[in-house]
């Protein structure tokens, strides 16, 4: 039967055009616009590690002015001073530690008709290729003695390794940075966390960085950070030393933790170290520190601006508007054909057989508005790359992939069919007596 439904309700639509055309072009808007918002939404906000979200935590140390919290309501800072990551970072008491910040660097190459060139660097741990399960086109990280002999050693995103290698396998291969010859340990394959969760305090829509090297080597170097910088009081006369053990915090910290025990566990020591730094005068106000995984993260920092719920609001608004006017383009079909349906009820049709024959009529407009809202969603993330193009975060946010473009399809066909409820409902209700003294 399933089949004859599907052959009435094309023939239906063919018999009608203008009218089915109307409800394609109604629903395909309103899914066009509601899938715009939503794209960028579930772009923004989705898991960027899901296998691992649950076991890694970014650590806050409250070490803030006692008279005023860093961020209402009494919220301890967003990230670390050089203190207190290196403390973490030596103490080990999690499964596996990262400190990093973000700077800069330059790049000599080799080739006499090659031009220095600005990139953007991060000076981590060895721990956070292992931790953040990077992939590697070639070779691996730097190990933890490599942290502790200061080793000039990095590893390079694939872009710059295409640029400065053609593509090649550079491992055991040196670059100059600043002067410094590096040895390459790995590079990275395409690896592009959205949001990039290891470092939202500057960028969570950035790029990743185009290479890694030891923060042991960066601070021996007196590498400045390129990221955010907050102070609650200023560091003392004396130059980068006086700024390393200063309240600046101005450096990220994770840790790998399984299981709600070593999570208690590390709270714990957080707790008892800021007791600790208590006695050495630091840490005035009450404990508040905080662990929080990849996904709280995420939450807790805003990464999906308000705006953007927002518009996703309105665009359901605008869905259901579109849904009316297509409950009434359906209305006015249906009851043109009041007749055709008195005479088939007359002839034996039950009212579930008039309900499925319409209910499978909508599913196929349903279906019909899905496909042409996929290309109107797409030509709203295009716009939207158009006109915000300058921002070079947009264009790795309005991509689409399958998940959407099912979504869109299913939202049609839903919406198709719950508007065609009523409708369908008041076709059911039609007397046959009323309809056939009128034919």
């Amino acid at each position: 039967m399933f089949r004859y439904y599907l052959k009435l309700g094309a023939l239906s639509i063919r018999k009608n055009p203008i009218l089915s055309a109307l409800m394609v072009a109604a629903i395909a808007t309103g899914i066009g616009a509601c899938m715009t918002i939503i794209n960028i939404d579930y772009v923004m906000s989705g898991n960027p590690i899901p296998h691992r979200s649950d076991v890694l935590y970014h650590v806050q140390l409250d070490s803030w002015d006692p008279y005023e919290a860093y961020r209402d309501p009494d919220q301890p800072p967003d990230q670390t001073t050089y203190i207190d990551s290196t403390a973490l970072l030596e103490a080990a008491k999690a499964r596996r530690q990262v400190v990093s910040y973000r700077s800069g660097r330059v790049i000599e190459p080799q080739g006499e008709d090659q031009l220095p060139m600005q990139v953007s660097s991060r000076s981590t741990s060895a721990d956070f290729f292992a931790m953040f399960d990077t992939p590697f086109l070639y070779g691996g990280g730097w190990d933890k003695a490599s942290d502790d002999r200061r080793e000039y050693v990095v590893v390079l995103s694939k872009a710059i390794n295409e640029q400065l290698f053609g593509g090649e396998n550079s491992v055991g291969r040196d670059i100059i940075m600043n002067g410094d010859p590096y040895r390459v340990s790995g590079v990275l394959d395409d690896w592009e966390p959205i949001p990039r969760y290891y470092d939202v305090s500057n960028g969570a829509f950035d790029e990743i960085e185009e290479v890694f090297f030891p923060f042991s080597v960066s601070i021996a170097l007196e590498l400045s950070s390129s990221g955010n910088t907050s102070c609650w009081k200023m560091p003392e006369e004396g130059g980068q030393q006086a700024f390393l053990n200063s309240e600046c915090i101005w450096m990220q910290v994770w840790v790998e933790l399984h299981g709600e025990s070593e999570v208690r566990e590390y709270q714990a020591f957080l707790d008892a170290y800021a007791e600790s730094q208590k006695e050495l005068g630091r840490f005035p106000r009450p404990l508040n520190n905080r662990l929080k995984n990849v996904m709280e993260w995420m939450e807790d920092q805003e990464v999906v601006e308000e705006d953007v719920q927002v518009l996703l609001g309105l665009a359901v608004l605008f869905l259901i508007v579109c849904l009316l006017n297509t409950i009434g383009l359906l209305l006015a079909k249906i009851m043109r054909r009041s007749g055709d349906i008195s005479l088939r009820r007359a002839l034996g049709a039950s009212r579930r057989a008039v309900f499925s024959q319409y209910i499978v009529e909508a599913g196929l407009i349903g279906l019909a508005g899905g496909v042409f809202g996929i290309a109107l969603t797409w030509l709203g993330l295009q716009g939207i790359k158009i006109l915000y193009g300058e921002l070079e975060f947009v264009g790795r946010i309005v991509g689409m992939d399958w998940i959407i473009i099912l979504a869109a399809i299913g939202l049609a066909i839903v919406s198709a069919l719950g508007a065609a409820l009523y409708p369908t409902w008041r076709a059911c209700g039609i007397h046959p007596a009323s309809q056939l003294k009128t034919l």
